[in-house]
């Protein structure tokens, strides 16, 4: 029998009711988990290496493997549901990422950590694409595109919340103690899916004003210009913010406390810029994100020029944050504009694009770090950057005020 929690989220009306943003906020508090699972190397990485015993650059690699294995799960694992119920889905996915946490946590060489990077990808690909498409269905729909902003806001509070509170538990008590803590954090939010979400099976489509007509292909040009800027972009971000950790100690001369809170700062613009990219973005989808690529490709320029000064780097960190932090959310709009009839495959592909990205991202920023160092490397991804913002400019985009009603 059904919880009334769990019924009255089910019920669509004109309003959204408390226990319905509940069900969102455990979405929300889904995808964070899902990303500080796989961000928080980012946090730890040089205690994380000198633990294990490898270079630093094999430690970022572990970014690649959880990016490459989510880029399959996350567009195929909606081909693959059927009419299973997104909810049991969802929690056996979160149980997923807790084995990858605990095994990261027991990690004693590159080999065990390598795998609990393949764990941890699965789990990942499948909340993420998942929490996304499901949030507009557990609200009233005209707040569609609000509920789909707090899920992804999961992304920016990771950055926020998890990545800063993972290295200051790092710092004190060893990357093992912040891996196992996202163990436990994970098995309360499993049960708490289970409990008051919905059952969630095959969704309908989603109507958007002046939306395509369901037989076009999902590869249609809106949504291949939103991906090529998309990959562009996310590579260029994590080729160098994987490296932030020793781009602030070598350059900026910074301790280690300095760093997390540099980290929580750069986590705190980008929640802001969550919520302000959402907002711009359910009207303008395209707008929004050029004007986040020019902030990401300012960013990158000013750490490459002026990275020396501690001041300067923090105050570039803010922008950073502000830019990057309204992407995916912008982008996840964009693509639910342009394929509004196929919102749960286009979800997938969307977020199994963003982590082959990252894990590109993450390949080539070893690559440089390691054979021409970080000067080197702030400027191949200014040069991405900039060519995900001219790809932007003359590529096809979805038209304007194409929300989810």
């Amino acid at each position: 029998m059904s919880s009334p929690s769990r019924i009255a989220v089910a019920v669509r009306q004109d309003r959204t009711s408390a226990s319905q943003w509940a069900a969102v906020g455990l979405l929300t508090l889904a995808t964070f988990l899902a990303v500080t699972s796989e961000m928080l190397p980012v946090g730890v990485l040089t205690p994380m290496a000198t633990g294990l015993g490898i270079p630093a650059g094999n430690a970022g690699a572990s970014l690649t493997i959880t990016g490459l294995v989510s880029a399959v799960a996350a567009p195929l694992v909606p081909r693959l549901l059927g009419d299973l119920d997104r909810r049991k889905v969802l929690a056996l996915a979160m149980l997923v990422l807790v084995l990858g946490n605990a095994l990261s946590c027991i990690a004693n060489g590159f080999a065990l950590l390598a795998m609990s990077r393949v764990v941890l990808g699965i789990g990942m690909g499948t909340v993420w694409g998942l929490a996304a498409a499901i949030a507009g269905r557990l609200v009233a729909p005209r707040h569609a595109a609000l509920a789909v902003s707090f899920t992804v806001s999961g992304v920016a509070s990771a950055s926020v919340l998890g990545v800063p509170l993972g290295t200051l538990i790092g710092n004190s008590f060893g990357s093992r103690a912040a891996f196992g803590s996202l163990s436990a954090f994970g098995v309360l939010i499993a049960a708490a899916l289970l409990f008051f979400l919905p059952p969630l099976h095959r969704p309908q489509p989603i109507k958007i004003a002046g939306s395509a007509a369901p037989s076009l292909p999902l590869l249609r040009p809106a949504v291949i210009g939103g991906l090529i800027l998309v990959v562009l972009l996310v590579v260029a971000h994590f080729a160098s913010y994987t490296y932030v950790r020793p781009m602030l100690e070598q350059r900026a001369g910074l301790a280690a406390d300095q760093i997390a809170l540099l980290l929580l700062i750069y986590g705190a613009f980008g929640l802001l810029g969550n919520f302000a990219a959402g907002a711009a973005a359910a009207r303008r989808p395209r707008l929004t994100v050029l004007l986040l690529a020019v902030g990401i490709t300012a960013s990158l320029v000013l750490l490459a020029l002026f990275g020396g000064s501690a001041l300067a780097a923090s105050l570039t960190i803010g922008l950073w944050g502000v830019a990057y932090g309204g992407l995916s959310v912008a982008a996840q709009l964009w693509m639910t504009a342009a394929a509004p009839d196929r919102v749960e495959h286009i979800t997938g592909l969307y977020a199994g694009a963003f982590n082959a990205s990252i894990a590109i991202g993450a390949f080539v920023g070893g690559l440089l770090v390691e054979n021409s160092g970080l000067s080197a490397l702030l400027w191949t991804t200014t040069a991405l950057a900039l060519a995900a913002l001219l790809s932007g400019l003359v590529g096809p985009g979805p038209k304007s005020g194409n929300a989810p009603d």
